[in-house]
């Protein structure tokens, strides 16, 4: 059975493989489609379509597609939509990507001063970029670079006691309603998906109220698939699927080092994406 992971993450974001070794992990998993997901960047897609294009040459028969995970709010929780195919020389796109990227500039050197304030620990921006060049920074890379430097022991210890959304250095940011993020997917000209609802935590009526207000903005597909979910939680994302007319998508979210245990196209063992499920993508977006 050919098989997908259509979330995944690079050192463009959070991610610890390079876009490229994602390619070389792809074909070593025997992957026939994998799709680059990096957090509010585009950063990575370029090397890991040249990657993907000489695979290819080499016969390998993998897809690489094109994509992004946008970080939204919706309610004063983080909800994710994934984009697929999408095309990052948009300039529309491309100017909600820079002006996103500014935000996190004005957030990340707020935490850096909380960590000053709070916990009397020295780090700036610049030392990040030193650690994490060309990445956007995220407070995933606050935790490795805690980690590294021997102020926590573990990334989980990092975020409950730092950075995690109660904990004394977390600050929140500006972003954009989840029908908005359908709608920059959209202009670019990918499929938008809402990604991993259940890690939401929302009630069932609040998820379905946000599901019904999301294909409003003509949301494609949800992630039905996912490596943390339960087999009752599969089941209510494919029942709110059938009830919205929405394709099911499907992925590991694999970062590599940052989610330990976690492996791209098996998720934490169990993970099965089949590509039936990337067909369905395409039918529902008219590429098929």
């Amino acid at each position: 059975m050919k098989i997908v992971d259509l979330h995944t993450h690079s050192t463009a974001s959070d991610g610890s493989n390079t876009p490229s070794e994602l390619v070389d992990l792809a074909i070593q998993k025997g992957l026939s489609a994998l799709a680059l997901t990096d957090h509010d960047t585009t950063a990575g897609l370029s090397e890991v379509l040249e990657a993907g294009k000489k695979a290819r040459e080499k016969g390998h028969d993998l897809e690489i597609i094109p994509g992004i995970e946008l970080s939204t709010d919706y309610t004063g929780t983080d909800v994710h939509i994934v984009g697929l195919y999408i095309d990052p020389s948009t300039p529309s796109f491309q100017k909600h990507l820079e002006d996103f990227i500014a935000s996190r500039d004005v957030r990340n050197t707020r935490i850096c001063a909380r960590f000053k304030e709070v916990a009397n620990i020295e780090i700036n921006l610049d030392m990040l970029r030193a650690e994490f060049p060309d990445a956007v920074l995220t407070r995933a890379h606050f935790g490795r670079y805690l980690l590294k430097h021997g102020y926590v022991s573990s990334m989980k210890e990092a975020f409950d006691r730092y950075i995690g959304d109660r904990a004394p250095c977390f600050v929140p940011r500006e972003k954009v309603d989840p029908r908005d993020g359908v709608s920059l997917i959209l202009q670019a000209g990918g499929i938008p998906i809402f990604a991993h609802p259940i890690l939401c935590r929302f009630s069932d009526r609040k998820l379905e109220k946000l599901v019904a207000d999301l294909k409003e903005a003509d949301l494609m597909g949800i992630e039905a698939i996912y490596s943390t979910y339960k087999p009752h939680e599969e089941r209510q994302i494919r029942s709110l699927a059938a009830k919205y007319d929405l394709a099911i998508s499907g992925g590991s979210d694999y970062h590599g080092e940052a989610k330990p245990g976690l492996e791209l196209a098996t998720g934490y063992g169990n993970l099965m994406v089949p590509m039936d499920v990337l067909e369905g993508l395409k039918k529902k977006a008219g590429m098929i």
